[in-house]
């Protein structure tokens, strides 16, 4: 039987929270998620807190700036550099101090090669995506970076198991050639899904910790995912499973024993409801035809994607219905409130 780097009936967050105040964002992440809580991330607390910043920062020998708010690869390391590793460096020392004497399963987050290469510059102009050899400097560059990440938060939690996930969110977009030219009048054309597979299949292989492949998009490669060596697989199932094909390709998946983080709780709206989550998780086990008992086991449950957008009340209810909707599937018999 396969065994998850979880306990069953586990939730966790996809990364971004809203505010600005890393301390209470941890401590709230640790007391809602106790089960699989993950290094929460802070956007607005401006440049260097983004997505591509944060992830930028984690790159080795590979400096960034910023040029008219846009990132790209820079000659030196320079303030905007130094500003996104100091804001890394206190979400470890806020990490650390709250979490001390954890054990278990901790997530960090990084967004993944092809997001970053579609997203950052080069220092002459366009982004890296178009330039093959710099996209293969970038990727062994986050490789080794993401590396190095995980063995300092396995350093500073040492009874944790860190779980590494890497956002790709532009990667249905450089698959079938739709990441715009810097004008935004042509568009860049496609990499090869092969070449995608070798490049994450590199980095699971660097890394060496279990690694959830995260895109929230509406047609997520789930085969390219597996082929990578994805532990798990990230997605918002509302949007995802929606047809035959994407049904089959998660079936497949799920059957080859490749865990699932089901985004279920929607970013923002009214009150969250565990029941609908939880509903919609088992709805879909049913449908695949999966014993039931073994959702608890392979499905981690979480919102359809991050809460940077959504008010702080909104996002702790959030989590809060994550974490219930996981208890829900483990036990169906619970009151339906």
């Amino acid at each position: 039987m396969t065994q998850w780097p979880w306990e069953p009936a586990a939730a966790t967050g996809i990364g971004s929270l809203p505010g600005t105040d890393i301390v209470d964002a941890v401590q709230q992440v640790l007391g809602e998620l106790s089960g699989l809580p993950h290094l929460p991330e802070l956007p607005a607390r401006g440049p260097g807190a983004d997505l591509i910043g944060r992830g930028a920062g984690l790159l080795t020998s590979l400096p960034v700036e910023l040029y008219a708010g846009q990132w790209r690869i820079a000659a030196h390391t320079g303030k905007d550099l130094r500003r996104t590793r100091d804001l890394m460096e206190r979400d470890l020392d806020a990490l650390t101090e709250a979490a001390d004497g954890y054990t278990g399963p901790l997530k960090v987050q990084a967004p993944g090669p092809w997001t970053l290469a579609a997203s950052l510059d080069l220092p002459i102009g366009g982004r890296v995506l178009h330039d093959h050899g710099a996209v293969a400097d970038l990727a062994a560059s986050l490789a080794d970076g993401l590396r190095n990440h995980v063995t300092d938060v396995a350093r500073r939690v040492p009874g944790a198991t860190v779980i590494l996930q890497v956002d790709e969110p532009s990667v249905p977009a450089v698959l079938a050639g739709t990441v715009p030219t810097e004008s935004g009048l042509r568009t860049l054309r496609s990499v090869a899904a092969s070449t995608v597979e070798s490049v994450w299949r590199d980095l699971v292989r660097e890394v060496a910790v279990p690694v959830v492949f995260h895109c929230c998009a509406a047609n997520p490669p789930l085969r390219l995912f597996q082929a990578a060596g994805a532990t798990a697989v990230s997605m918002d199932i509302t949007l995802a499973a929606g047809t035959t094909q994407a049904l089959d390709e998660l079936g497949a998946l799920l059957d080859a024993g490749v865990g699932l983080f089901a985004g279920v709780v929607p970013t923002r709206g009214g009150r969250p409801s565990s029941v609908a989550a939880a509903d919609a998780v088992s709805g879909l086990w049913r449908r695949l035809g999966f014993p039931a008992e073994q959702a608890s086991r392979q499905v981690v449950v979480t919102p359809t994607c991050g809460l940077a957008g959504a008010t702080p009340a909104y996002a702790r209810a959030a989590l809060a219905a994550c974490a219930e909707a996981a208890r829900r599937i483990e036990d169906p018999v619970q009151p339906r409130v």
